[in-house]
């Protein structure tokens, strides 16, 4: 999970992508332009192993839109569910 915020916060599209389940991967991301986010922070509120291939974290992403930085900053409470698959974890999906 950490590895993907921090891909996110530099932009790394490629790694989102690679480590993101191939049954719910997007084509694409849309990480720059006028939607853009600058990400503030992430705290991890809990993570449970639901089996030997499953597991989810709860965490809270702090963010601001990149065309509106004087604004307040939002936060993103998502439930995560990842798989893993030959020994590497792939995020699956998540609930707000």
């Amino acid at each position: 999970m950490r590895s993907r915020y921090s891909a996110y916060v530099f932009g790394l599209e490629s790694y989102l992508l690679n480590t993101w389940h191939p049954d719910t991967r997007p084509q694409q991301l849309a990480l720059s332009g006028d939607d853009a986010i600058k990400w503030l922070g992430l705290s991890i509120k809990r993570h449970e192993v639901v089996n030997d291939d499953n597991a989810i974290v709860e965490f809270v992403a702090r963010y601001k839109y990149a065309n509106k930085l004087g604004e307040k900053a939002e936060k993103l409470h998502e439930t995560s569910r990842f798989k893993r698959i030959n020994d590497r974890w792939y995020y699956v999906d998540g609930d707000y």
